[in-house]
């Protein structure tokens, strides 16, 4: 059986986002049909509608969501229809080397469904964004795309979980290795760098510094966790983080943009042996230069961090957890809610920086 669903789609590079009949196949062996509730518009399905990271055109959009499960295929044992779930970009395959040493979360196999979803009018076939393509009333993934989650939450903060809020959280927590009493700045005030922040504040870092150059985006940073805020653009950065910190530098910085610049700043504003964690996404063909003495002298570490190092069958229900015991306010996150033709606004909001996030809700 074929279901025919609305989705928005971006046709073709640099065309605005237009809402389609998109025809979604029942669930193969290994698969899951879900029927989406809520998706969070995030600046990657910005990006691939920019045609930045492929020109695999047309493009159904959306990842960052939270829905029920229709119906499974063959094989499928850990979900099952009626449950709520959060879609997640990478499942864990569990044979490839990272697995089988025992580190799933960083999981180099990653698999999405076989099946295509196809354009109803064309019969042409989609790419989904990051292998979910969620800005559609249903959508078919891999299995181990699905993690089972405490359906108490409403599913516009849950799906959040399933980039953004994710990658922030895990970029400060599992990558960075943020623990009590720590210093930590965060460069870059976004969705990633807000969630990085309040799990900084979660990891009991004792001075959390929020640096960027939007005074509003620095003021919604108080609210997250940060104890300092820094405007970049008036400000050194690294001057100013070494002064809250007694003239040495944090112990972690996460850099949350990924620009060259911001990437030095990291380097230069960490305490010696400390780290910096790159989790904002850079352009192609962007490059950093730095001193190699620097590099060795300053010692510590400098990590990239994959999707926040995360397991989601472990940091899913974990966050969720956090959020109902009112220790992890995922509902801050989530400026304002839309319906499914309201994406293209919400990417101009976007890059406007009017928005932390904006949720569709179908």
């Amino acid at each position: 059986m074929t279901h025919e669903v609305r989705a928005a789609v971006a046709l073709h590079k640099g065309a605005p986002v237009s809402v389609e009949t998109v025809l979604v196949p029942d669930p193969g062996p290994g698969e899951v049909l879900v029927e989406v509730e809520a998706c969070g518009v995030c600046h990657t399905d910005l990006h691939y509608k920019q045609g930045g990271i492929s020109d695999d055109f047309p493009f159904l959009l959306g990842h960052e969501a939270a829905g029920v499960v229709e119906s499974v295929g063959d094989g499928v044992t850990h979900v099952a229809p009626g449950d709520f779930v959060v879609l997640n970009r990478r499942a864990v395959c569990g044979q490839c080397r990272a697995c089988l040493r025992g580190r799933p979360w960083y999981r180099f196999a990653t698999h999405n469904a076989s099946q295509k979803m196809t354009l109803a009018a064309t019969g042409q076939e989609l790419s989904p964004t990051l292998g979910i393509g969620a800005f559609a009333e249903m959508t078919l993934v891999a299995a181990g795309q699905c993690t089972k989650v405490d359906p108490a939450v409403s599913p516009a903060v849950a799906g959040l979980l399933g980039c953004g809020v994710m990658a922030g959280f895990g970029a400060a927590v599992h990558t960075g290795g943020v623990g009590r009493g720590d210093s930590v700045a965060v460069i870059g005030c976004g969705g990633v760098g807000m969630a990085a922040i309040a799990g900084a504040r979660a990891a009991g870092a004792r001075r959390i510094i929020a640096v960027d150059v939007d005074e509003r985006k620095l003021k919604w940073a108080e609210r997250f966790g940060a104890t300092d805020t820094v405007d970049s653009s008036r400000t050194d950065a690294v001057e100013a983080v070494r002064g809250l910190t007694g003239g040495f530098g944090a112990d972690v910085v996460v850099d949350a943009v990924g620009r060259p610049e911001t990437y030095r700043q990291a380097f230069y504003a960490r305490d010696l042996a400390g780290t910096v964690v790159l989790v904002g996404v850079p352009a192609p063909g962007s490059a950093v230069e730095l001193p190699l003495l620097d590099v060795f002298g300053r010692g510590g570490a400098l990590k990239s961090s994959w999707y926040g190092d995360c397991l989601p069958s472990r940091d899913f229900p974990a966050l969720i957890g956090l959020y109902l015991q009112g220790r992890f306010d995922l509902k801050d996150f989530v400026t304002e809610t839309i319906v499914l033709d309201d994406v293209e606004a919400a990417f101009d909001s976007m890059r406007r920086g009017d928005v932390l996030r904006s949720v569709v809700v179908l």
